[in-house]
């Protein structure tokens, strides 16, 4: 039996159990009202925290209530417009104490560029404490103790950061990369010289030539760009899966967008199952993880430095944009409702005051602070009252392969007008044969039976829904030119404005659409 292995099982049992014992006796609203006030009392000093009244908020009997009088709510562009751009200029003490050393650039899959998120010491912090609670949660699942002692590979961004004279950025999968504990170092793998490597191609290449060297039991990263990997190994050294090169690897973090689609052209790669955890390790923080087998919801966090609402995803709060009213109706983590599909609001040791960070999320189980990602508050399809949800998109795509016994690797829909009525625009990009009208046909037939509200649309005014089957490599070459290639980059499944224009144009120049 490993010595290192058994030392860190009995280590993570011990401490799991331990975390275990005291997650069963915190109340989760107060546990958010003591980071609320550990938030405000930080940044009282702050130009943001001077100019909202924290020092006065933090005197009021109600600390919640004061808050959300006092401070409004906001979007990347009005926090960025107000404040953060004196951050990115290097000015200190905007809306955190210090200087922000490092900004994570976002995916920008919801509008065309990318933006810009602080990253503060704290948060650094913050999602280390979390990273290593998630490591501790493994006592739960039954792993023998010689896995403890396999490598854990993480397929993410560039750690080499652009210095821009005052700060430097980055994909927020680097910036953490750069900055793991140094007994993590041991495990981790694809090791420093090759985490550093910008260039996404000359990294999966090197990390292909060095896998056969690496005992790997964990692997982490977006399913679209892991499965690429994996297939490139593959089929480098003629394996039948990736089991006859990691003969230990067990378990697949995921996160960032819905692993559902991804599963059957996923699993055609193993040669037995996996056991899939899921993540929820957005660029403004850690906010949840899958903390225990039998499920596959995430636990919120809600003792570590994100304070947390949640705005009912409505026409009453979000315009047909998916923009953000002015009032909207806000609610704390004691006021929601399982199944129902909420924004989140979060206010953060990096400086964000209540921000609205783009993602819909149910809550699954209110007991254990569980929640499921639904989709993105821009990402869904409304021309004309249908309410097609992300989440809808991704079911009748997973029952379409489950259908069909085929693999669709990414897929996009878009909204247009087609003569007095309307359309909707698939593109399914694949390697497998697949007709378009059969494809049509199931993707129309699921979504009718997933949404009442498109059901009866598709009679009144969807006259018609096109699908378009495209070689999977289009939408990574689409990624490519508009320099989105790898790390935590995911192709929008909803495509709307400029984002839509750039699309046809790339696929009307090659000829692959009228």
């Amino acid at each position: 039996m490993p010595i290192l292995g058994s030392i860190i099982k009995s280590a993570i049992e011990l401490k799991g159990l331990s975390l275990r014992e005291e997650k069963s006796k915190t109340d989760p609203y107060r546990e958010q009202q003591k980071v609320l006030r550990k938030l405000l009392l930080k940044a009282r000093d702050t130009s943001l925290g001077e100019y909202y009244g924290f020092q006065d908020i933090l005197r009021e009997k109600d600390l919640v209530s004061a808050f959300q009088q006092r401070v409004p709510t906001h979007d990347y562009n009005a926090i960025f417009r107000k404040w953060w751009y004196r951050t990115l200029q290097g000015e200190a003490f905007v809306s955190w104490p210090g200087r922000i050393k490092y900004f994570a650039l976002s995916s920008g899959t919801s509008e065309a560029s990318s933006k810009y998120i602080p990253v503060s010491t704290e948060m650094l912090r913050s999602i280390k404490r979390v990273s290593i609670r998630q490591i501790f949660s493994l006592a739960r699942y039954k792993f023998p103790r010689e896995f403890y002692e396999k490598g854990i590979l993480m397929l993410g961004g560039s750690t080499h950061l652009q210095f821009n004279g005052t700060f430097y950025e980055g994909d927020l999968s680097g910036i953490t990369a750069g900055n793991i504990p140094f007994w993590f170092q041991h495990f981790y793998k694809p090791g420093k010289r090759i985490s550093k490597e910008r260039d996404w191609t000359t990294k999966l290449d090197e990390i292909v030539r060095k896998a056969p060297e690496w005992d790997i039991g964990v692997i982490v990263g977006v399913p679209a760009w892991l499965q690429i990997l994996l297939e490139r190994i593959i089929e480098r050294y003629k394996l039948n899966n990736i089991h006859d090169i990691w003969p230990n690897l067990s378990i697949y973090v995921h996160g960032g967008v819905s692993f559902g689609p991804y599963v059957k052209g996923f699993e055609k790669l193993l040669a037995r199952p996996l056991t899939y955890i899921e993540t929820y390790l957005a660029s403004e923080g850690f906010l949840a993880f899958q903390s225990r087998p039998g499920t596959s919801s995430m636990q919120l966090v809600v003792d570590n430095g994100i304070f947390f609402e949640f705005i009912p995803f409505t026409d009453r709060n979000f315009d047909g944009e998916g923009n953000l009213v002015d009032s909207p109706e806000t609610l704390t983590i004691a006021q929601v409702e399982e199944n129902r599909e909420y924004a989140i609001l979060l206010s953060s040791c990096a400086g964000a005051w209540r921000y609205l960070i783009g993602d819909t999320v149910k809550f699954t189980s209110i007991a254990h602070n569980e929640v499921v990602i639904t989709g993105r508050t821009k990402h869904f399809l409304s021309i004309c009252g249908e309410h097609l949800s992300q989440e809808n998109m991704n079911r009748a795509i997973q029952m379409m392969e489950e259908q069909l016994n085929t693999e669709i690797r990414e897929f996009t829909v878009a909204g247009t007008e087609h003569g007095s009525m309307f359309a909707h625009q698939w593109y399914l990009g694949t390697d497998s044969p697949l007709d378009p009208l059969v494809a049509h046909d199931h993707i129309d037939g699921n979504l009718k039976v997933l949404n009442d509200d498109y059901r009866v649309e598709r009679i009144a005014a969807i006259q018609e829904v096109f699908v378009h089957v495209l070689p999977s490599q289009v939408f990574y070459d689409f990624m490519k030119s508009r320099g989105k290639e790898g790390g935590q980059t995911k192709f929008p499944r909803v495509l709307k404005g400029e984002n839509q224009r750039l699309w046809e144009e790339f696929l009307r120049e090659r000829k692959l659409i009228g």
